[in-house]
């Protein structure tokens, strides 16, 4: 429980309200759920059957459409009100999901290698030590299973477009929701990978277009990407 910022906790929990408002402030996000799906459904080689755990899931939005692929997921946070929406939102959907108040390094002592797919998606960038939660999640997954991650990048074109564009200029995101130190580049996160037993198997950048309202994977990671790894069998 150490790894864990009590401002960022409150900050998403005042979210929780908003959290299905797909014309609200998490509009965004549900927008780049679509291909953040895509390239999972990918990179697992279907989600049919996989035990799926979503590291961070906030509102649910990623657990859900994991679960209406026929994945069985279990969803973890600690921002308490916002778990409590997923679950709302999860009976009003008619999936059986389970969601749980856990961190990421709890539940891996808990259930060690007891899942077919981790995912962990705009969380790192909201920890203390975002290396400690990629420990878990190679912890979490089994043998020959798949870890996808998704962050920020960390330079000037990250900060321009996800902090002054993205919070101040277009009010895509609230303000305060990001903090620049805390991006992290694609080398850091393969890095920390690598150390904790995953193999990186590949990298989408994940454009977002404020205008068309519109998202797409990309070869650019200069912003938003994903990372693709897999624990060795």
């Amino acid at each position: 429980m150490s790894n864990v910022n009590s401002q960022e906790i409150g900050h998403f929990d005042r979210l929780a309200a908003t959290w299905w408002d797909t014309k609200g402030e998490m509009g965004p996000l549900h927008t780049l759920n679509t291909p953040r799906v895509r390239f999972i459904e990918q990179a697992s080689g279907g989600l049919a059957g996989k035990r799926a755990v979503d590291v961070g899931c906030g509102g649910g939005i990623l657990t859900e459409a994991l679960a209406a692929k026929g994945a069985r997921a279990l969803g973890i946070d600690l921002a308490e009100a916002a778990l409590d929406v997923a679950r709302q939102h999860a009976v009003k959907s008619g999936l059986e999901i389970e969601y749980r108040s856990s961190a990421a390094e709890a539940l891996a002592v808990e259930q060690a290698g007891a899942f077919d797919l981790v995912c962990c998606l705009e969380m790192l960038e909201h920890v203390p030590d975002p290396s400690s939660v990629v420990r878990a999640c190679a912890q979490l997954v089994k043998p020959g299973g798949d870890v996808v991650f998704s962050t920020i990048n960390r330079n000037p074109k990250s900060f321009a477009l996800a902090i002054v564009g993205a919070e101040y200029v277009m009010s895509l995101v609230p303000r305060g929701t990001h903090d620049y130190a805390k991006f992290i580049r694609p080398s850091e996160l393969t890095q920390w990978c690598r150390e904790a037993g995953l193999d990186a198997v590949s990298l989408r950048g994940l454009r977002y277009n404020p205008f068309l309202k519109s998202a797409s994977l990309s070869d650019d990671l200069d912003v938003n990407y994903l990372l693709h790894c897999r624990r060795a069998a």
